[in-house]
């Protein structure tokens, strides 16, 4: 069995990390540099970094953090904002990273998971999905919508339908994230998280609503997630990327102790 990962995620807006709730009311938190080191020390498995408000403005990923980030941490760096082509993700890949996350760029045009796929292999592909719990409807059977340009726009695109699709185009994994449980520290959506890693082939990283250890315990066991982020709960100080990992240690969830 593979171990699970804790992930912990810096959402950045205009060169500062942010976190905001439900994806509004964000508030500045700190230096993503000092950030990203701090959780490469402090044991994460992984590390995702979000230009929040690249697709939404318009413009391209801001590559001199990207790459100021990479020259500090030594473990998988996932990037996503603002990447709408090839060249595009091939300039993350450079600038540092190891992974891309592509999510309103896919939604516009799929084909650009099989050419990322094509080019830098289907492990370097990471599909970020935004999804809003909604009434279910023929169009959208799983009761869940995809929602893009960090939650401003609705698609009427079924989360469930994307998922496959995405994993068909080349996705090496999809990075799950669930608007309504986003920030609120009360436990990662576990239906959602269920359905999708169920119905699919690839790892599926839970993303939205971890507020205590027991929430990733839940996540992996009753989500069969892969892999977990975090935010707020190590962001504020509430927690430690240590003390989960001893946490779901002792609770019999396989995860890399590195003390």
């Amino acid at each position: 069995m593979l171990s699970k990962r804790i992930i912990p995620c810096l959402d950045v807006h205009h060169g500062r990390t942010t976190k905001g709730v439900k994806f509004q009311n964000n508030v500045d938190i700190g230096d993503p540099v000092d950030m990203a080191r701090y959780y490469y020390e402090e044991g994460a498995d992984e590390l995702v970094f979000y230009d929040i408000t690249a697709s939404s403005e318009g413009r391209g990923i801001m590559l001199e953090v990207v790459a100021r980030v990479a020259r500090e941490i030594f473990i998988p760096f996932s990037v996503g904002g603002g990447l709408n082509t090839l060249e595009d993700m091939r300039a993350v890949l450079l600038a540092g990273a190891e992974k891309v996350s592509v999510n309103s760029g896919a939604v516009k045009c799929p084909d650009i998971i099989r050419q990322g796929a094509e080019a830098f292999g289907n492990q370097c592909v990471v599909l970020g999905m935004d999804a809003l719990k909604v009434a279910t409807t023929a169009a959208i059977p799983s009761g869940y919508e995809v929602v893009i340009h960090g939650g401003r726009i609705r698609t009427g695109m079924d989360a469930l339908e994307w998922a496959q699709r995405a994993e068909a185009l080349g996705a090496g994994e999809i990075c799950l994230n669930s608007i309504d449980a986003d920030g609120t520290c009360e436990g990662y959506e576990i239906n959602l998280t269920r359905l999708i890693s169920t119905s699919v082939g690839i790892p599926v990283i839970a993303s939205g609503g971890a507020g205590k250890p027991e929430h990733l315990a839940d996540v992996f066991r009753q989500g069969c997630a892969h892999a977990a982020l975090v935010a707020s709960m190590t962001h504020f100080g509430g927690y430690r990327v240590k003390q989960l990992k001893d946490f779901l240690h002792r609770q019999g969830v396989k995860v890399r102790l590195t003390w």
